[in-house]
């Protein structure tokens, strides 16, 4: 039983918890379940936006995950990540692994009739370099 989630029933747990991702959230949006699947090696989407804040879980494999703002980093089997959306570029998001299939799923909340991802243009990407967070 969770301390701060007592009345949770034995093997359901809260594994993260974002009391700010609400007010991402645009109004009339809708609720998108989404499966990436990776192949081994594969290098995902290539860097683009998202209509509204996701939040995902990592089920298998690792996930290499660069934001724009932020550095990258790998997310493995049972890690969340959360997405605001919007402006912010998704860089990267590629198996890590070269010889394992790895999967994210993920709720995504969007205005009805928005794409999925949106790719982002070598020039718009080039113009906000400076916004890109290297590893230390």
């Amino acid at each position: 039983m969770s301390a701060e989630h007592p009345q949770l029933p034995p093997g359901v747990e809260v594994i993260t918890t974002l009391p700010e991702a609400a007010a991402r959230i645009p109004a009339g949006s809708e609720a998108r379940t989404v499966r990436v699947t990776l192949p081994p090696g594969d290098p995902g989407a290539p860097p683009h936006r998202h209509p509204g804040p996701l939040f995902g879980y990592v089920t298998q494999g690792e996930i290499l995950f660069e934001l724009e703002g932020e550095p990258p980093r790998v997310l493995k089997a049972g890690d969340a990540v959360f997405e605001p959306g919007g402006d912010v570029i998704h860089i990267q998001g590629a198996n890590n692994l070269p010889d394992a299939q790895s999967q994210l799923v993920v709720t995504m909340f969007a205005p009805p009739g928005t794409p999925v991802l949106t790719v982002v243009s070598a020039e718009e990407l080039a113009e906000r370099r400076h916004l890109r967070v290297t590893r230390p």
